[in-house]
């Protein structure tokens, strides 16, 4: 990748070698693409590259979102080349895409976790695209974020724009075999939702872009569960969903121009799931669920604070009802210690900080079914962390000998 003056008569009336140095003197009058079309180019990269034009002609910036296009097109590589714009002191810049021999099959591990509470969680993916599509199949064992052990396969489609460019659409299909810790086996009292030992989920969702940072997903999930007893028995749970999320960045992440200013972002969203009996459900009930993240980066020191809130009214399946004490969330309690059937009310607040590759953690929540059950938890953690993979040993706060839980491994 590097860029290049197009030849011409509309060629920059100056040498290739110091097109880097006219970045104060030309503003951008227009970026095009040329050997792809832009409709395949995700929104977010698509309004970065909107936001080039009227602004001063920036080297880097143009190098990085090059990059970007590359790695998101898979495509042996893609040129910046800039001419002569319509006026004076203007630019038009080319982004100029070689296919070559493009990956058709991303491999990714998603997830590779060792909780000392848990023993091992891991997810693996295959992804490939097609004219703007997207194809996901992935494997599967995860004890860390449900109550149970689920195993099985999931498949997702995706296309993100879909009609309109600010409307994109999926569907997924999930096939899953649950296994339950003794804990929760002892713990089933005759009230609680039923255990199961198979499931299977249909999500039909729409994404709409209703501004840069902000996005709603719409659509419906269909679950179909099979019970433990007796083993022939099924129960459905279907229902609508509806996820509002708001994404900003602002700093030198968003301005390549000032590179040592603080990059910030803050990542939130609201959910809302109704299970209603008009689709076919035998199960009755709304679960919200709020969570926040707030991101600081500044040289060396990374700062993250998070927060986490959500209600069920109603009985839910237990794949849905609310869970403490895993890798994300009071670090160093057992859930299953806490809560073995999960909980219907939650809360969690966070606080990570990380300078270089050593983090320091604390945690806080509180998970509940009746007021009176209401226990506020505290942990504290140390460890290494570098990009997604971590190590780390966290302590739960509380009188008397403090088990400690080891972490290790990746959790996207």
């Amino acid at each position: 990748m590097g860029l290049t003056a197009m030849p011409g008569d509309d060629e920059l009336p100056l040498p290739v070698s110091n097109v880097t140095n006219v970045n104060g003197r030309f503003t951008v009058e227009s970026v095009t693409l040329v050997g792809w079309t832009m409709q395949s180019v995700s929104h977010s990269l698509r309004a970065d590259l909107d936001r080039v034009v009227g602004q001063k002609l920036d080297h880097p910036r143009l190098e990085q979102l090059a990059a970007r296009l590359k790695k998101e097109l898979r495509v042996a590589d893609v040129s910046v080349k800039v001419a002569r714009g319509s006026t004076p002191e203007h630019v038009v810049v080319t982004f100029e895409v070689t296919k070559g021999n493009p990956r058709r099959l991303d491999l990714e591990v998603a997830k590779f976790l060792y909780n000392s509470a848990e023993s091992w969680n891991g997810e693996a993916t295959a992804t490939t695209h097609a004219a703007g599509n997207t194809f996901m199949v992935g494997v599967v064992s995860d004890e860390d974020v449900l109550v149970e052990r689920y195993t099985g396969v999931r498949a997702r489609f995706e296309r993100q724009e879909f009609g309109a460019r600010r409307l994109g659409m999926s569907f997924e299909f999930d096939n899953f075999h649950d296994e339950w810790n003794p804990s929760t086996l002892a713990a089933e009292p005759a009230s609680s939702p039923e255990l199961y030992h198979d499931r299977q989920v249909f999500s039909p969702e729409a994404t709409l872009r209703i501004a840069q940072a902000v996005e709603l997903d719409f659509g419906a999930r269909f679950s179909r569960i099979r019970l433990s007893t007796p083993a022939t028995r099924t129960e459905s749970s279907n229902g609508v969903v509806t996820t509002l999320r708001y994404h900003p960045r602002w700093g030198s992440a968003e301005d390549p121009a000032r590179p040592g200013d603080p990059e910030h972002a803050v990542d939130a969203s609201y959910s809302l799931e109704a299970a209603t009996y008009a689709l076919g459900s035998e199960a009755d009930y709304t679960r919200h669920y709020f969570r926040a993240r707030y991101r600081f980066h500044h040289v060396h020191n990374l700062l993250e604070i998070g927060f986490l809130a959500g209600k069920i009214t109603g009985i839910a399946p237990l794949f849905d009802r609310f869970v403490l004490g895993n890798s994300s969330t009071l670090r160093g309690w057992d859930k299953y210690q806490i809560d073995p059937l999960g909980g219907s009310h939650m809360v969690h607040g966070s606080i990570d900080y990380t300078y270089r590759w050593v983090q320091a953690f604390y945690d806080a929540g509180a998970i509940w079914d009746r007021a009176d059950e209401r226990e506020p938890r505290q942990s504290l953690g140390l460890g290494l962390k570098k990009d997604n993979f971590q190590l780390a040993v966290a302590f739960p706060v509380r009188a008397g000998h403090a088990d400690p839980v080891f972490y290790a491994g990746m959790n996207f």
